[in-house]
C-alpha cells in the first residue's frame, strides 16, 4: 500500500470509526507517543526531520546508534530546539554482529556497537537502549545463544548502571525467546533493574498474542514498539498500516491498562511525508484511546 492509498484509506477509516465509536470513549492510556528516526525523510536535514515529527504530533523519538560525534551533536541540538525528547536508542550492531556468535571478533564488534549506543543514550538524555540479544541459526544453537548472550549482556550492566540507561531486550524474528514465559525467565535471570523488556507488539503476532505477552511480562516492559501485521492466505506475511492488520488493538489497550504501563511507545513503520506522519499519529491516538 503506497502513501496515497494509505491516506485515502485513513479518511474512510476515520469516518467509519467515528460512526461506530461508543457514546463514551475509553480513557486515553498515559503513554507518550514516539516515532522512529528512520521513518523521517532522509533528504531533509536532521533539524527539519525533528521538526516534522514534532509538527505531526509526536512527543518523542527513537534514534539509531550514531558513532559520528558531529552527527550525534546535531541530533542533540535538534531535540533541544524542537522539544522532541530522544527517549531511546536502537542499537544497530546486533544483527550483523550478534552477541551469540562463537567468533570472538564478531562479539567484539557487537560489544563496541552496544557501548556506543549506551554512550549515545547518555549524551542525548535517553533512558533506554534497545538490544536484540542473540540470533539462533545453523551455527548457533538455542542453548548457546542463551548462554553466550547472557554472558556478554551481564558485562554491560555496570556501564548501564553508571550511565543510568536501561537495556531493553526485544523479541524479533531471530528464532529466539519465542514465548512470553521464556522472555520473562531470560530477563529475570539477570536479576538487575537495568535489564528489561523492549516489547514489540507486532513481532509476536506470527507466533502469539501481544495481549498475552503484555500481561505475562508486566512490569518488565520498559518500552513498546507499535506496528501492525497481516497474513495473506497464511502464507505471505506483511506489515500493514496501524489498525489494518490482525492485531486486536482493543485487547492490547486492555492489557496495557491492566499492567499500568505509562512509558513510551514508538511507531515502527515505513517512512513518509508530513501528511503520512500525521495520519500515523491519528491512528496511534485511536489505539491509545481503546477505539
Amino acid at each position: 500500500m503506497n502513501r496515497r492509498t494509505f491516506l485515502a484509506a485513513g479518511a474512510g477509516v476515520a469516518a467509519m470509526s467515528s460512526a461506530m465509536r461508543p457514546a463514551q470513549a475509553s480513557a486515553r492510556l498515559p503513554i507518550k507517543k514516539a516515532v522512529e528516526f528512520e521513518m523521517l525523510p532522509k533528504d531533509m536535514s536532521i533539524a527539519d526531520r525533528f521538526q516534522m515529527a514534532h509538527d505531526a504530533g509526536f512527543a518523542e523519538i527513537e534514534c539509531p546508534t550514531m558513532p559520528d560525534e558531529h552527527e550525534a551533536e546535531d541530533v542533540k541540538k535538534a531535540a533541544e530546539k524542537t522539544g522532541l525528547r530522544i527517549h531511546s536508542v536502537m542499537n544497530m550492531a546486533h544483527w550483523q554482529y550478534p552477541l551469540s556468535s562463537a567468533d570472538p571478533a564478531v562479539v567484539a564488534e557487537s560489544v563496541k556497537g552496544m557501548q556506543t549506543s549506551l554512550r549515545n543514550a547518555h549524551f542525548w538524555g535517553a533512558d533506554t537502549v534497545l538490544l536484540v540479544p542473540a540470533v539462533v541459526n545453523a551455527q548457533t544453537s538455542y542453548h548457546d545463544a542463551w548462554v553466550r548472550s547472557q554472558e556478554q549482556i551481564r558485562k554491560f550492566i555496570p556501564m548501564a548502571q553508571e550511565l543510568k540507561v536501561i537495556i531493553g531486550i526485544e523479541e524479533v524474528w531471530n528464532k529466539f525467546l519465542l514465548s512470553p514465559l521464556e522472555m520473562a525467565r531470560y530477563i529475570d535471570e539477570f536479576n538487575s533493574p537495568w535489564i528489561r523488556s523492549y516489547f514489540d507488539v507486532g513481532n509476536v503476532v506470527i507466533f502469539g498474542y501481544p495481549q498475552d505477552w503484555i500481561r505475562t511480562l508486566g512490569k518488565r516492559i520498559v518500552k513498546l514498539h507499535i506496528k501492525d501485521f497481516k497474513f495473506e492466505k497464511r502464507e505471505v506475511a506483511e506489515w500493514v498500516p496501524l489498525r489494518e492488520g490482525e492485531i486486536k488493538w482493543p485487547e492490547v489497550y486492555k492489557a496495557l491498562a491492566d499492567i499500568g504501563y505509562t512509558g513510551s511507545a514508538t511507531v515502527e513503520l515505513n517512512g513518509g511525508d508530513a501528511a503520512y506522519l500525521k495520519e500515523v499519529n491519528r491512528r496511534f491516538d485511536l489505539i491509545l484511546t481503546g477505539a
